[in-house]
C-alpha cells in the first residue's frame, strides 16, 4: 500500500490560520459530541420517563398519547428528524419565535436543534424501557402504594419508579451508549461534532486513516467510560430478588 502515514499531522497548525492544531479540531468536536449527548440524555430520561409512566397508567387516553409518541419518534428515521427540527419546525412556530431562532448564530441553531431532536428521539426508546420496568413489577406493589393512601402519581414516584429504574439499568446503559453514537448524525445539519471535524481534517490534510483512527479511539474511550460508570451504578442499585440482584 502506497499510503503515507503521518501521525504528526495531528499536532500541526491548521491551514485555515486559526490558532489551533488539527488535534485541537478533533478535541473541540469531542467536546461538542459529549455536550450534545449529555444534554440530550437529560431530555431523554425526563421525557421518556414521563411517557413511560403514561403508557402504564390505568387511563386509556393517557396510554394512547404515550403510544402515539413512541410510534412517531421510533418510526421516523433519525436523519429525517434532524432535518425536520432544523428546517421545518422553525417554519411552523409563531413568526416571532421562528424569526428569533433563525437569527441565532448558525452554531447555536445546529446545537439546540441537535439536542432537542436527539433527546426526543431517544426518549421514545427510554419510554419503552421504563414501561417494561414498571410492568415487570408485581401488581401488588401498585395496590400496596394505593392502600397506604398514596395518590396514583405518588405511588409511581415513591413505590414503582425507584424499583423500575434499578431493574432497567442495563438497557438504559445501551441507550446511553447509543445517544453518543447517534449524535454523529447531527453533522448532517452542520454541527461540528467529532465526526464532522474528522471529515474536515481529511479535507484539509488527506490523512484519512489517521483522522478516523483517532475518532474511533475517541468513541471507544467514551463508550468505555460510560460502561464503567453504568456498571458502578448497576452494582450500587441492585435489589435482592430482582433481575441482576443478589
Amino acid at each position: 500500500m502506497s499510503y503515507h502515514w503521518n501521525w504528526g499531522i495531528l499536532l500541526s497548525p491548521v491551514s485555515t490560520g486559526e490558532p489551533t492544531t488539527y488535534l485541537g479540531w478533533l478535541l473541540s468536536g469531542l467536546w461538542v459530541t459529549v455536550t450534545v449527548s449529555l444534554s440530550a440524555w437529560v431530555i431523554a430520561l425526563i421525557v421518556g420517563s414521563f411517557f413511560g409512566v403514561l403508557r402504564t397508567v390505568p387511563n386509556k387516553t393517557a396510554s394512547a398519547i404515550g403510544t402515539v409518541y413512541v410510534a412517531i419518534f421510533r418510526n421516523i428515521p433519525l436523519i429525517v428528524q434532524f432535518f425536520i427540527w432544523y428546517l421545518v419546525i422553525p417554519e411552523l412556530l409563531p413568526v416571532s419565535i421562528g424569526t428569533w431562532f433563525k437569527q441565532l448564530p448558525p452554531g447555536t441553531q445546529f446545537f439546540s436543534s441537535s439536542i432537542i431532536c436527539l433527546g426526543l428521539f431517544t426518549a421514545a426508546r427510554v419510554c419503552e424501557q421504563v414501561r417494561s420496568g414498571i410492568n415487570a413489577l408485581p401488581r401488588g406493589q401498585r395496590g400496596a402504594g394505593l392502600a397506604l393512601g398514596f395518590t396514583q402519581w405518588q405511588t409511581y414516584r415513591y413505590v414503582l419508579l425507584p424499583v423500575a429504574y434499578r431493574i432497567i439499568v442495563p438497557p438504559l446503559t445501551s441507550e446511553f451508549l447509543n445517544i453518543f453514537k447517534n449524535s454523529a448524525v447531527a453533522s448532517t445539519i452542520g454541527l461540528l461534532d467529532l465526526s464532522a471535524q474528522a471529515r474536515q481534517l481529511v479535507d484539509y490534510t488527506a490523512q484519512t486513516y489517521e483522522s478516523f483512527i483517532a475518532v474511533t479511539v475517541a468513541y471507544l474511550l467514551i463508550n468505555l467510560i460510560v460502561m464503567t460508570l453504568m456498571r458502578i451504578v448497576e452494582h450500587k442499585s441492585r435489589l435482592p430478588g430482582y433481575i441482576g440482584g443478589k
